[in-house]
């Protein structure tokens, strides 16, 4: 599979208007969202702009992502991301990349916990050639000896590499401590032995149980009418199976609470990485936890945890903390990479931090500035028709309504000093911070 970035130098190369149209900013009015239904009853959401002539697709599976790998069979979704436009129908790999590098038209899969993505882009005057291939593509991929065993090779060694990467590592171990007989703590890559076994049924068999109607969740911006957009529904997705069949991924909170690990690697600085079980997308206290944690650790240089870190102590260039939710669990997360001599001393603020706000909430000074960043840099995502897109589609999978982006900001602004401390007395619980330390941190070693 082509790059994204190489893709899209030689769609700019080969015709400079795609890469500067799709740069030109949407005006926030032109935010119209229509719901699209075909005559074979596939539905999409589409913001229509005729200004500029790119057609931008994004579209998932709900339930395609890696942790619905088989056992033994890790790495088999993003292999299957890698494949698909690895020839298609009557194309071997080179005529199938060379007929989309000819369009202009950029198409990737990747595959996240959860969720098959795909993501497609086309000028609107090569429409016709664009969905043809990503039709192909979707319902005809070859699955190819030779693509498969290239595609294989280059997987194990991106492995390989991560092996010797402390933030991997680190991440790796995590999950495998919080999730320890759940598919969210195996490794979402595979291992080298995983991804050897895999053959082109193994593909096909993916296809099948994840590729289909049912799970289907398509988002499109651009220069396209809806009655357009319902042929080429049909044509990308109407022959799709209707159903697919997936296993039931079950529900699962974090365990390993308050545990610290050490992953010995002789190394000058050590990567740490900690969390605890934090809060789903629809829970309705969500708002709440996504300004509080702008203030803790997600908001760069003003948070609470970069200051103390980095500006008060030196302690570490960087320093992080962010909201994870998947369908099925859901985290608190956060990192930060400094010194051997300096990780104790660091998780030591980390935890204060973490006390403090749980105790006192945040401050009206501190809650102001994080709504006007909040809801003055949000417009910053609708800069594209890819990034709308994009959007669209993550607010169909949230089920957040199509009158979202309209009512978030006042969602935000809602959000008061007290609901801040009670989702914070009860959200945040520095003791049942699972920790893991890639390096040799000075005076710390694994707990039991």
């Amino acid at each position: 599979m082509k790059n994204l970035f190489s893709t899209l130098w030689n769609s700019v190369a080969t015709l400079p208007l795609l890469g500067m149209l799709c740069l030109i900013a949407l005006p926030s009015h032109a935010i119209d969202i229509k719901e699209v239904r075909s005559p074979g009853g596939i539905k999409a959401w589409l913001v229509q702009d005729k200004s500029i002539p790119v057609i931008s697709l994004n579209f998932a599976f709900k339930t395609g992502g890696t942790a619905y790998d088989p056992a033994g069979k890790e790495g088999l979704a993003r292999m299957v991301a890698a494949m698909i436009d690895e020839g298609a129908g009557d194309l071997s790999s080179q005529a199938f990349q060379r007929q989309l590098q000819d369009t202009a038209a950029q198409l990737s899969f990747s595959a996240s916990t959860d969720k098959f993505r795909g993501s497609f882009r086309t000028l609107k005057a090569n429409q016709d050639d664009a969905f043809r291939l990503l039709a192909l593509a979707l319902n005809k991929p070859r699955f190819d000896d030779k693509p498969v065993d290239r595609i294989k090779g280059q997987i194990i060694a991106s492995i390989q590499r991560s092996a010797q990467d402390p933030d991997m590592i680190g991440a790796r171990a995590w999950y495998q401590a919080a999730f320890p007989n759940h598919p969210y703590g195996r490794p979402s890559d595979g291992t080298i032995e995983s991804v050897k076994t895999l053959i082109a049924k193994d593909l096909k068999d993916f296809m099948r149980r994840h590729v289909a109607r049912d799970s289907l969740i398509v988002a499109v911006a651009g220069d396209i009418s809806p009655a357009e957009l319902e042929q080429r529904l049909d044509q990308v997705f109407g022959t799709l199976p209707a159903r697919g069949n997936a296993k039931k991924i079950a529900e699962i909170s974090p365990v390993a609470a308050g545990k610290t690990i050490v992953v010995d690697r002789e190394i000058p600085q050590s990567t740490v990485m900690f969390g605890h079980s934090g809060i789903k997308r629809s829970h309705p206290d969500w708002y709440i936890a996504t300004v509080m944690n702008r203030i803790l650790g997600g908001g760069g240089f003003s948070s609470r945890l970069m200051e103390e870190i980095r500006e008060k102590r030196g302690l570490a260039y960087g320093v992080y903390s962010y909201l994870n939710p998947y369908d099925h669990a859901a985290l608190y997360m956060g990192g930060v990479a400094t010194a051997n001599a300096r990780v104790a001393e660091s998780l030591k603020v980390i935890r204060a931090e973490w006390k403090k706000m749980a105790e006192n909430g945040v401050t009206a000074k501190e809650l102001a500035a994080a709504k006007t960043y909040i809801n003055g840099s949000f417009p910053l995502r609708l800069d594209s028709t890819r990034r709308i897109a994009s959007l669209l589609l993550a607010v169909q999978i949230n089920n957040l309504g199509k009158d979202y982006l309209d009512k978030r900001p006042s969602l935000i602004n809602a959000v008061t000093l007290a609901d801040i401390k009670r989702v914070a007395k009860k959200l945040l619980r520095p003791e049942a911070l699972t920790v893991v330390i890639v390096g040799q941190p000075k005076g710390i070693q694994s707990t039991p």
